[in-house]
C-alpha cells in the first residue's frame, strides 16, 4: 500500500460497499475531489480486485493516485454484525442497541438477560441464529446490581462463542467480567447507561471500532492481500457519522460547523439515517438534569431501517407505505437488485419507492409529539428524536446521485416543511443539498489525519452551489 509521504499532497479514500466500491482522490491542500471512480465490490473473488480497477481508473485521470496515501472503510461482507445482551429490554439493552447503531453496526439480535427465557439455550440461540461479529455486552447501572451483568458474561461463555466482545455495563464488575471472559478477545468500555436517563456511548463506540480493526475486517477473509486490513479505518456508517458530526460541528472557534445536520441515505436492502442534534435541555430533560426518558437521547444518532430500501428491500417498503400500485415494480426490483430503470415510467417507480422509503425513514428516527393530560396537567409527550430545527438536510444514495434532473426535489418534498400532519418532528425549513460526490464518507476517513482538508470538504456540501436543491 502507497505510504503517506508518497502522496504528493493527495490521499484516496475507499469505500468497499455491500454492492459498490467507490474511490475519491482528494486534494489535501484545497480539500476538494480530483477523482473519483468505482467498480461492484468483487466479494466472490478478492475484494481488493474491484479496488484496482478504481485505482486505474483514478490514475487515468490524476497519476498522482498511484502513490497515494490511501484510507478506506467497508461495509462489505455484510458490515459489521453485532449481538446486543443487556440486562433489561427497557433500559440497558435498548441502550446497547442505540449504541451499536452509532458505532456502524448492523444489529442483529438483542436479548435481556434477566428475561428468564434468556438463558444458556437462549445466548446460544442468539448466537447460532445472528452469526454476529462482536457481542456488545451491557447491564446495570453503575454501582447498581452486578448479578445480572456477570451471569449474562458467564452463559455467553457456556455458548462457545469465541468472538470478540465489548463489555460496556455496571465498571465496578468490569474486572470480574474480565475474568469471567478470560482469553476471549475484548475490550473494557465505560458504562452505556451510567445512571437512569444518562446515555453514554461514546467509549463502547470507541471499543467497538477498535473490535472491528482487530478481528473483523480480517476475520472475514475478504481478500488474501495483507492491503485491505492495514487500510481499513473503520466500518463504512461509524465513518460516515463522523463526517456528519465534523459538518455538523466544525473544527475549532475558526472552522465552525453549519448547525445541525440530519442525512438519509438509501441504498438498495436498508435506509439509514444519521443525525447530529443539540438537544433543547427544557424539553429533553427533568429539572433534576435526567433525561425524560429511561434511555436518553444523544445529540448524535443513527437509526437503521432494515425492512426500507430500493432493490432488496422494495417490496417491504411499498407494502409499509401501502402503496399496492407499485407491488409489480418493487417485485421486479427485488428480484433483480441489478435493475436501472431506462423509461419515464419507470424512473417515476423509483422515485416513489425512494420517497416512501426515505420519508417512514426520516418518521421512525424523528417520532413525533402530541399533547397528552398528566398527574401534572397537559404536557407534551414526545418520541425519537426532535429534527424539527434541523438546519440542513442531507439527501444521500444512487436513486438521488443518478437520477433526473430535480429528483431531489421531488423524493424530499413530502418529508419537510411546516405543516407535516400528525405532529412528526421533521424538518421544517433546512436547507437541503445531496451528497452527489459523496463526500461524507471521505471526510470522516480524512479527519484523524488530514483534519483541515476533511473540513474544507465536508464544507463543499453547503458551499458547493451543485449540491444544491435551489439550483
Amino acid at each position: 500500500m502507497p505510504s503517506a509521504e508518497s502522496s504528493a499532497g493527495v490521499c484516496l479514500c475507499v469505500d468497499f460497499g455491500s454492492t459498490f466500491t467507490k474511490a475519491v482522490l482528494v486534494d489535501l491542500t484545497e480539500g476538494r475531489i480530483v477523482a473519483a471512480g468505482e467498480h461492484a465490490t468483487t466479494i466472490g473473488t478478492d475484494v481488493l480486485d474491484g479496488y484496482d480497477a478504481c485505482l486505474a481508473q483514478l490514475a487515468d485521470t490524476d497519476p498522482r493516485a498511484a502513490s497515494a496515501e490511501v484510507l478506506a472503510c467497508s461495509s462489505a461482507g455484510g458490515g459489521l454484525r453485532i449481538a446486543v445482551v443487556g440486562a433489561e429490554e427497557l433500559v440497558t439493552a435498548e441502550a446497547g442497541r442505540r449504541v451499536a447503531l452509532s458505532s456502524g453496526g448492523r444489529v442483529v439480535g438483542v436479548i435481556a438477560a434477566a428475561d428468564p427465557v434468556a438463558s444458556r439455550t437462549g445466548f446460544a440461540a442468539l448466537v447460532d441464529s445472528t452469526r454476529p461479529d462482536v457481542v456488545l455486552l451491557t447491564g446495570g447501572t453503575d454501582g447498581g446490581n452486578a448479578e445480572v451483568l456477570l451471569a449474562a458474561a458467564r452463559d455467553l461463555v457456556a455458548t462457545g462463542w469465541r468472538g470478540p466482545v465489548v463489555v460496556a455495563g455496571n465498571v465496578e464488575a468490569r474486572d470480574e467480567v474480565a475474568t469471567i471472559l478470560g482469553t476471549l478477545p475484548h475490550v473494557l468500555a465505560d458504562n452505556v447507561v451510567p445512571r437512569i436517563g444518562v446515555l453514554a456511548p461514546d467509549s463502547a463506540r470507541a471499543a467497538i471500532r477498535e473490535m472491528f480493526l482487530a478481528h473483523v475486517i480480517g476475520g472475514k477473509h475478504l481478500s488474501a492481500r495483507a492491503d485491505f486490513t492495514a487500510m481499513v479505518r473503520g466500518a463504512t456508517p461509524d465513518v460516515v457519522l463522523t463526517g456528519v458530526e465534523l459538518l455538523a460541528r466544525g473544527l475549532d472557534d475558526d472552522r465552525p460547523g453549519v448547525g445541525d445536520v440530519v442525512v438519509v441515505d438509501i441504498g438498495g436492502a436498508t435506509t439509514d439515517v444519521h443525525s447530529v442534534v443539540e438537544i433543547d435541555p427544557d424539553t429533553g430533560l427533568t429539572e433534576g438534569g435526567l433525561a425524560r426518558e429511561v434511555v436518553a437521547t444523544t445529540p448524535v444518532t443513527r437509526t437503521v431501517e432494515g425492512d426500507l430500501g430500493m432493490r432488496w428491500s422494495a417490496v417491504s417498503t411499498v407494502e409499509a407505505a401501502e402503496l399496492a400500485e407499485l407491488a409489480d415494480a418493487a417485485a421486479r426490483r427485488h428480484e433483480d437488485p441489478a435493475f436501472l430503470p431506462s423509461t419515464p415510467e419507470e424512473h417515476d417507480q423509483d422515485e416513489a419507492i425512494a420517497a416512501a422509503a426515505i420519508g417512514l425513514a426520516l418518521r421512525r428516527h424523528a417520532g413525533r409529539s402530541r399533547v397528552v393530560v398528566s398527574p401534572e396537567g397537559r404536557v407534551v409527550e414526545r418520541t425519537g428524536k426532535d429534527l424539527r430545527e434541523v438546519d440542513l438536510l442531507v439527501g444521500s444514495g444512487g436513486v438521488l446521485r443518478h437520477g433526473r434532473p430535480g429528483v431531489a426535489g421531488r423524493v424530499l418534498a413530502g418529508s419537510t416543511g411546516e405543516d407535516l400532519a400528525d405532529g412528526w418532528q421533521l424538518p421544517r425549513r433546512p436547507d437541503v443539498v445531496v451528497d452527489t460526490d459523496y463526500v461524507l464518507a471521505a471526510a470522516g476517513l480524512l479527519v484523524d489525519r488530514h483534519p483541515d482538508a476533511a473540513y474544507r470538504l465536508a464544507r463543499r456540501l453547503v458551499e458547493d452551489p451543485m449540491g444544491s436543491l435551489s439550483q
